[in-house]
């Protein structure tokens, strides 16, 4: 089924203690709609763009199914673009520059294409805009899920939660989900931002896994052991995408299904960050997404009877 993305399509230029990648193909939008197409071929994406971005990238992305109707590229004008170092743990980074330049006024208009789009995954941007693309919409969407970050509880947290009335589901990390409800328990604070509007709340917990919280209901899906973690950028964004891309494939948004849903969005940030930038998520194919998948299951079964 349709599914709207709206997010950043953009320039990183990353380093880790593996390495460096300069101004490499990134932004929320760009991760979370090729994570999708390998689960839906009726992706419709939202964004704006210098012409400084590769045409070899869009040409990518639409062979990937991706309908890019509604990426206004600027002519004379630059790509969002950001820089940032991470620390030894891999858990930490600090920002080296953020250039807005097209995103500093970017005002998102659905083509009338998209408006009729069965589901809606808002990518990380200001609440105004995220707000914007719900009211354009012609008919509300079956499911819409948001993504958000700290930034936003900084400096515009009355918008943010104007958002948060309007949708079914929060992606969001566990230092943000604490401040976004005051609870330093991750259980207190699904009850709290649950009670904001949202009908589920997935926390991200990042090598340590993600939690999907549903009123009483809870699940936990582990993180994959990797031996290798050249890049966590994009992880979170990636597993946006995997989660509401099997969810548009299978048209279920029953809590069961969610849960299938966090297992497979986790196995695509798995691979997300194993290589900079969407190197990794170039190479995939059903059958390397489904023993990756497998892989996670078997972290959790275990049989209770004794033998």
């Amino acid at each position: 089924m349709s599914l709207l993305t709206v997010g950043t399509v953009a320039f990183d230029s990353i380093e880790t203690p593996f390495g460096k990648a300069d101004r490499v193909v990134g932004g929320a939008c760009t991760y979370i709609s090729i994570a999708a197409s390998y689960f839906t071929k009726d992706i419709n994406l939202v964004s704006v763009v210098g012409d400084d971005f590769p045409e070899a990238e869009l040409k990518y992305m639409k062979k990937r199914g991706i309908n890019l109707e509604g990426l206004d590229v600027k002519k004379g004008e630059k790509s969002f673009f950001w820089a940032g170092k991470y620390h030894d743990n891999m858990n930490q980074r600090d920002t080296l520059a953020t250039e807005l330049n097209v995103l500093a006024d970017f005002n998102p208009k659905l083509p009338e294409s998209y408006k009729n789009s069965k589901y809606l995954m808002l990518g990380n941007l200001t609440p105004e805009v995220q707000l914007k693309v719900i009211k354009q919409m012609k008919k509300r969407p079956k499911l819409i899920v948001l993504d958000t970050m700290n930034f936003w509880m900084d400096i515009a947290m009355p918008a943010l939660k104007k958002v948060i009335k309007h949708v079914d589901v929060i992606t969001i990390n566990d230092e943000e989900a604490r401040q976004l409800s005051g609870e330093y328990s991750l259980v207190k604070a699904a009850k709290v931002i649950q009670k904001m509007g949202p009908k589920y709340l997935v926390i991200k917990k990042g090598e340590h896994g993600a939690l999907l919280f549903s009123g009483e209901k809870m699940f936990y899906a582990p993180a994959l052991p990797l031996a290798e973690v050249f890049d966590p950028t994009g992880a979170g964004d990636t597993f946006a995408g995997g989660f509401i891309g099997y969810i548009a494939k299978t048209g279920n948004i029953s809590f069961e299904n969610m849960k299938r849903a966090v297992i497979y969005g986790s196995a695509m940030a798995s691979f997300c960050v194993e290589e900079f930038s969407i190197g990794r998520l170039k190479k995939l194919n059903a059958r390397t997404i489904n023993a990756r998948v497998k892989k996670f299951s078997s972290l959790v079964n275990f049989n209770m009877k004794n033998k």
